[in-house]
């Protein structure tokens, strides 16, 4: 069967995004990609994205959005499945995913806000989630064991985040979860997590994580 013209829609440094990427990756579909930048939307961006967020996926010109959807309909159209077989421990996955967007969603608070407050609330809420994670996984190097998945593409872009920032936090968000720290390196070293951003994003990326209108840019240690 072949496959449509694909065009992923992205802003440079979008963890969702990357979700998406990391599966056309996985699964060798060819595609393309835009860059656009949020600060500077392009007129048609909101005729294809309701939401006016990313990724969205141009499907022979036909707009597909949500990461997570995006994720399931690639897996759909192509061969093989990065879902479990068991529909239980499909939807067993598909439940850690939720709870994984959770934690993205505080992880832009932590690193985004400009409040005190809202800073240390979004890590409290973050330690706390890793160590019910932590609690949970059962498997390694990946969530279901040797198989990559969907959930592994879910929490990827995560971890990566947290790679970049291990020597700028004040808190080690690993050190109390073990298991999470090894599930990361394992991903991190992956060929599609490593290819899925463009070449300068760990450049663009420490420069927003360092910028002085955030609480966490402010804070930064200076030794």
């Amino acid at each position: 069967m072949s496959l449509p013209r694909l065009k992923l829609i992205s802003f440079p440094l979008c963890p969702y995004v990357q979700r998406s990427r990391i599966t056309l990756l996985e699964k060798n579909i060819e595609h393309e990609v835009e860059y656009i930048r949020p600060d500077a939307l392009p007129d048609w961006f909101f005729d294809i994205s309701p939401l006016e967020k990313v990724p969205v996926l141009l499907v022979d010109e036909q707009p597909l959005f949500e990461s997570m959807v995006i994720c399931e309909y690639l897996d759909e159209i192509t061969p093989g499945s990065l879902h479990p077989e068991d529909p239980f421990e499909r939807a067993i996955n598909r439940a850690w995913i939720e709870f994984g967007n959770e934690i993205l969603d505080k992880t832009f608070t932590l690193f985004k806000t400009e409040d005190e407050k809202s800073h240390k609330h979004a890590k409290s809420i973050i330690l706390d989630r890793f160590d019910i994670l932590e609690e949970n996984l059962q498997h390694s190097p990946y969530f279901n064991g040797e198989s990559f998945s969907l959930v592994d593409a879910a929490y990827a872009p995560m971890f990566r985040f947290y790679e970049v920032t291990k020597d700028l936090l004040h808190f080690d968000v690993y050190e109390d979860t073990p298991k999470i720290r090894a599930w990361a390196d394992a991903l991190l070293a992956r060929p599609s997590v490593i290819q899925c951003v463009h070449a300068d994003f760990m450049d663009n990326l420490k420069g927003f994580l360092t910028r002085p209108d955030s609480f966490f840019g402010r804070s930064l240690k200076t030794d």
